[in-house]
């Protein structure tokens, strides 16, 4: 009896203890809209990712349309890089860094802005060896993909911080704009 009691107070501690440190899962993310239309390749490695993590995350629908969504996620650059960071006394590169940019903002239906335009840049070091060619570019794709899973997850946070813009002005809906891209007075 004395041991459950034991173990019974030791995960009762590490519960506590999970729990004051802000330990959460991930992969739970409130959204603020039902529905998304994801602009960019659906054959893409990306969009099946990314959607299958909104759809895993979170009760959001990833719409096959702009039209049947709530709200569009442009990209606007998703750009990658393999840049030489040292060289060996031979002249020879000995490491590389692996980078990948990417632009996007949220925006619903009437073109008003939910997300304002952001970017994400993610960065990896890589050691290079001549005699061992196969085993680094193993390890690159490998970086490469680690590095698209970190975006995913970041994506997922800044669109969790999207919120529903704020109705047009009646002084813009009287001129006929929808207040998208009209400067603050």
């Amino acid at each position: 009896m004395r041991l459950s009691w034991t173990r019974l107070c030791l995960l009762a501690a590490a519960t506590l203890l999970l729990a004051a440190c802000g330990f959460q899962l991930r992969g739970a993310y409130p959204l603020a809209f039902d529905s998304i239309y994801l602009g960019m390749p659906e054959t893409g490695e990306m969009h099946a990712r990314l959607k299958r993590s909104i759809m895993a995350g979170s009760k959001v629908d990833v719409a096959n349309s702009r039209e049947a969504a709530q709200v569009m996620l442009q990209v606007l650059t998703d750009r990658q890089a393999k840049n030489i960071l040292s060289l060996s006394a031979a002249g020879r590169v000995s490491e590389y860094q692996l980078v990948r940019t990417f632009s996007f903002r949220l925006v619903g239906t009437d073109n008003r802005e939910w997300l304002s335009p952001g970017q994400i840049t993610v960065r990896r070091d890589i050691s290079y060896n001549d005699d061992q060619v196969l085993s680094k570019e193993s390890e690159e794709t490998l970086l490469w993909r680690d590095m698209q899973n970190d975006l995913i997850q970041q994506i997922l946070r800044r669109l969790s911080a999207a919120k529903v813009p704020p109705p047009p002005s009646p002084a813009a809906a009287a001129a006929g704009g929808d207040g998208a891209g009209q400067p603050q007075n």
